[in-house]
């Protein structure tokens, strides 16, 4: 099983979403996504809970958690959501970076956009590593 981390600093929309999108579309039997932050939210940002529903994905429960070297250990990839220096690293782990814009503060229609180009760069991912499941493209 390989393992992919999605992660930002606050753990609370982009890498959230990332992870959603992964595991929705990857096949569970080669991988699995998981997301984390340096410094997590309480919470999920409501907007992003409500842009990923629309798209059938329920963040209701999602609890933002802390990027760990145990929760690190074993992962193959990193992939950052573009947060610039503030972004997190771990040491030995291939590393992606998405600059994506961040959905605090912004309107469903921007973070519909965000969420849209998170699904398409989930896509080209899992393509690039093999590890699509064999259903027609979402």
């Amino acid at each position: 099983m390989r393992t992919f981390i999605f992660a930002c600093v606050h753990n609370a929309g982009r890498s959230q979403m990332s992870a959603a999108f992964f595991n929705q579309l990857a096949d569970p039997d080669l991988a699995r996504g998981i997301s984390a932050g340096t410094h997590p939210a309480e919470h999920v940002h409501p907007v992003v809970v409500d842009a990923m529903r629309e798209v059938g994905i329920d963040l209701t429960n999602a609890k933002p958690q802390k990027l760990t070297a145990e929760l690190a250990q074993n992962a193959e990839m990193l992939v950052t959501m573009g947060c610039g220096d503030e972004c997190p690293y771990v040491p030995g782990l291939r590393r992606d970076d998405w600059p994506l814009p961040d959905p605090k503060g912004q309107g469903i229609e921007s973070v519909r956009q965000t969420r849209d180009e998170v699904k398409r760069r989930v896509l080209d991912l899992l393509v690039r590593e093999q590890l699509r499941a064999n259903v027609a493209p979402a």
